[in-house]
């Protein structure tokens, strides 16, 4: 049984990273409209679910995530509180001091290294003694998705391995996937902060 987490608020600079609420609807369908988001972090139920209701859809599930044993991060701007992504650290200790995070940047949000920062930082308080205490964080991405290996390599996180036809579309279309993984004893990467 996974236990529940307390939520968390982690601040930088020009974004917060917080838990989701309600009102993150908007913030969250907006980025839905975006094919890539869609297509490599929404899930099978949520592309599934008519486009007017799928912000719901996958917001209702992060907002009870921390309940459930999962770090769902909205990154959010400091000054409007509007949602630019989202970061999660999930599978809390279901092999022991170990993590999956997975990832989103809203389009008009890419290109400022956000994810890499983002990603960064929940990494850092996973990985300290007063936030999970968690020894190694993984990740994966369908190779093609070349946006994803770009922010998971600046925010640390060292390119393990290839698996062969691992990422399954909502339309059944396989893709190779990188492995990547960061441990807590890992110098993080000169890129991830810049």
């Amino acid at each position: 049984m996974t236990q529940p987490l307390q939520p968390h608020r982690i601040e930088l600079d020009d974004v917060v990273l917080r838990p989701f609420v309600i009102a993150d609807e908007d913030a969250v369908a907006e980025a839905l409209r975006d094919p890539d988001i869609l297509r490599w972090t929404a899930g099978t139920a949520v592309i599934r679910t008519p486009a007017d209701k799928r912000a719901l859809r996958w917001l209702e599930p992060r907002i009870e995530g921390w309940a459930r044993g999962n770090a769902v991060f909205a990154v959010a701007d400091a000054k409007t509180d509007w949602v630019l992504a989202s970061v999660t650290v999930r599978d809390v200790n279901r092999v022991p001091d170990q993590a999956v995070v997975a990832y989103w940047v809203s389009p008009a949000a890419r290109g400022r290294r956000l994810g890499a920062r983002a990603l960064d930082a929940a990494a850092r308080w996973a990985f300290a003694r007063d936030g999970l205490g968690l020894h190694r964080l993984s990740l994966d991405h369908a190779l093609v998705n070349e946006g994803s290996c770009r922010v998971a390599t600046r925010a640390g996180f060292q390119l393990e391995g290839v698996m062969r036809d691992y990422y399954v579309e909502a339309t059944g279309r396989r893709h190779d996937s990188h492995l990547h993984a960061r441990l807590a004893t890992d110098q993080p990467g000169a890129t991830a902060g810049s």
